[in-house]
C-alpha cells in the first residue's frame, strides 16, 4: 500500500513537470509566431505602397494633388533606404520610426501627375508617335513645308494627320485681315478637334506694345509697353490683360505667350526692357497675378515668360548664351517672385528660356533638369505645362542639333517643345529615344496628361 502511494505520487509528479513544459513551449511558439507576423505585416504594408508606384519618374520634380511636401530626389531615395533597413528590423528603436502606407505613398507619388479619367482614356488610344506629337508646338510652315501659310485647308487637314502636333504658333506673316485669321483658326480648330478628338492650342506672341502680333496687323485694342502702366496698379495690369484676352478670343485664338514674368533689373537689358510690368520684383509679383487673371476670365490660356528670369541678362537669347550670375537664394527673393505669383494666380504654361543660371547649370535653363525639375518643379511647387522659348534661337540651336534638343529638354522636364530649327528631326530625335528605352513612356504620358488636362479644360 506504501508502495502504491509512491507510484502514484511519482507518476504525479512527471504529469506536472510534462504539463508545466508544455506550457512553456507554447508560450514560446505564440511569442515567436506573433513576431513573425508582425514583421510580415511590416514588410507586405511597404510592398503594397512600393507596388502603387508604378508611374513614379525622376524627371518630374512635381507631385499629385496627395503630396504633402517637396522632397528633393537624393532626399527620397535617403528616406527609401532608411525605410528599408527599417523593414528588415536592423534600426535601432527611433532610428527611421515606422513605415505607414501614407507616408511611402506620398513620397513614392511625388513625381507622378494626378491622373483624370477622361484624359486616360484618351492616353490608352494613343500611339508613341502621337504623344510625342503633342510635345511639340510649331509653326504652321513647319508642319506644311510651305513658306507662308495664311489659309487652312486639306494640306493642313493631311499634314496634321501624319503630324498631329499638341499646338501651332501663329506670327504676323500669317495675319492679313480679322477675317482671314478668324478662317484660319477655325478651320484648323476644326480639322484637329476632327483628327484628335480634342483641342489644339493655337497660340500667339501678344504682349501688348512692342510685342504684338495681331496688334501690329488688325484693328484691335492698342496698347503702350505693359512697363508704361506700372503706376496705374493691379486694376489695370487686370484690365488690360482681360481685353487682349478677349480680341484673341475673338479672331481664335486660345493661347497666348503672355504676361511677361521678367523683372527689368538691369538698364542695360534690351530683350526684355519695357516689355516687362516693373523694374521692382514685388511690383512685377503683383502686376503679373492680375493680369494671369484677367487671362483666365476670359479663358484664355497664358503662359509666364522667361523663366528663372530674363530682366537681368545682357545678352538676347536669340543670338547667343545669356547668362545670370545669381544664386538659386538670391533668385527665390527677386526674379521668381512674380513666377510664384503668377502660378499661384493660376498659369497654365511657364516658358522656360535658354538663360544660363551658372550658380544652378552649366548648361541653358531650358535643357537644364537642375532648373526646369529642381527649380520650378520642385522649389516653386509648379505642377502645370513647362514650354520652352523658340528652339530656333541662338542660345540652344548653335550647341545642339534638333534631333538632340528635344530628348534634352524632355529629360530636364519640359512638357512643350517649341519651334525645333527642323521639327521633323527634332521629333524623330524623341520617338527614337522612347523606343529605345532612353526616356521612359511613362515619362512622355506624364506631359501628356498635362496636355490633356488643360485642353478638356478649354471645350
Amino acid at each position: 500500500m506504501r508502495a502504491n502511494s509512491k507510484v502514484v505520487a511519482f507518476i504525479k509528479v512527471v504529469i506536472f513537470t510534462l504539463l508545466g513544459f508544455a506550457a512553456v513551449l507554447l508560450a514560446m511558439y505564440m511569442f515567436v509566431g506573433r513576431d513573425k507576423g508582425e514583421d510580415k505585416t511590416e514588410f507586405t504594408t511597404y510592398k503594397e505602397a512600393d507596388s502603387g508606384n508604378t508611374d513614379q519618374d525622376p524627371l518630374s520634380g512635381a507631385g499629385p494633388d496627395v503630396a504633402t511636401a517637396t522632397v528633393a530626389s537624393s532626399e527620397v531615395q535617403n528616406t527609401f533606404e532608411e525605410e528599408t533597413v527599417a523593414v528588415n528590423g536592423t534600426t535601432e528603436e527611433g532610428t527611421a520610426g515606422e513605415i505607414t502606407t501614407e507616408q511611402v505613398t506620398t513620397e513614392s507619388t511625388n513625381n507622378s501627375v494626378a491622373q483624370d479619367p477622361e484624359v486616360e482614356k484618351i492616353l490608352s488610344g494613343m500611339s508613341i508617335h502621337e504623344k510625342c506629337c503633342q510635345l511639340f508646338m510649331i509653326t504652321p510652315e513647319a508642319l506644311t513645308g510651305y513658306t507662308q501659310v495664311t489659309e487652312a485647308g486639306d494640306t493642313t487637314r493631311n499634314y496634321f494627320k501624319e503630324y498631329p502636333v499638341g499646338g501651332l504658333i501663329y506670327f504676323s506673316n500669317n495675319i492679313s485681315s480679322s477675317s482671314q485669321v478668324k478662317a484660319l483658326l477655325e478651320n484648323t480648330a476644326k480639322i484637329a478637334e476632327e483628327t484628335s478628338g480634342f483641342p489644339i492650342f493655337l497660340g500667339v506672341d501678344e504682349e501688348g506694345g512692342t510685342v504684338a502680333r495681331c496688334g501690329d496687323k488688325l484693328d484691335v485694342t492698342q496698347f503702350k509697353d505693359m512697363y508704361e502702366y506700372k503706376d496705374l496698379g493691379t486694376g489695370t495690369a487686370y484690365s488690360n490683360a482681360k481685353t487682349i484676352a478677349s480680341y484673341l478670343k475673338d479672331l481664335g485664338f486660345n493661347t497666348d505667350f503672355a504676361p511677361v514674368a521678367d523683372t527689368w533689373s538691369n538698364s542695360e537689358n534690351t530683350v526684355i526692357g519695357k516689355r516687362a510690368y516693373s523694374d521692382n520684383f514685388s511690383e512685377t509679383a503683383e502686376l503679373v497675378s492680375s493680369a494671369v487673371l484677367g487671362f483666365k476670365d476670359v479663358g484664355v490660356v497664358c503662359s509666364l515668360k522667361h523663366f528663372p528670369g530674363h530682366g537681368d541678362t545682357t545678352t538676347d537669347t536669340h543670338e547667343g548664351a545669356a547668362v545670370v550670375e545669381k544664386t538659386s537664394s538670391q533668385l527665390m527673393q527677386e526674379e521668381y517672385l512674380a513666377f510664384k505669383s503668377g502660378i499661384d494666380a493660376g498659369a497654365d504654361m511657364v516658358m522656360v528660356g535658354h538663360i544660363t543660371a551658372k550658380a544652378i547649370s552649366d548648361e541653358p535653363a531650358s535643357v537644364s533638369k537642375e532648373v526646369v525639375t529642381g527649380e520650378l518643379r520642385e522649389k516653386l511647387g509648379y505642377d502645370g505645362i513647362v514650354i520652352t522659348d523658340a528652339l530656333n534661337m541662338g542660345a540652344v540651336s548653335n550647341s545642339y542639333s534638333s534631333s538632340e534638343l528635344g530628348v534634352k529638354c524632355v529629360e530636364a522636364g519640359v512638357d512643350i517643345i517649341l519651334m525645333p530649327s527642323d521639327f521633323r528631326s527634332c521629333l524623330s530625335g524623341l520617338e527614337d529615344a522612347v523606343n529605345s528605352g532612353k526616356i521612359s513612356e511613362e515619362r512622355i504620358n506624364e506631359s501628356v496628361r498635362r496636355i490633356l488636362k488643360v485642353k478638356l479644360s478649354m471645350k
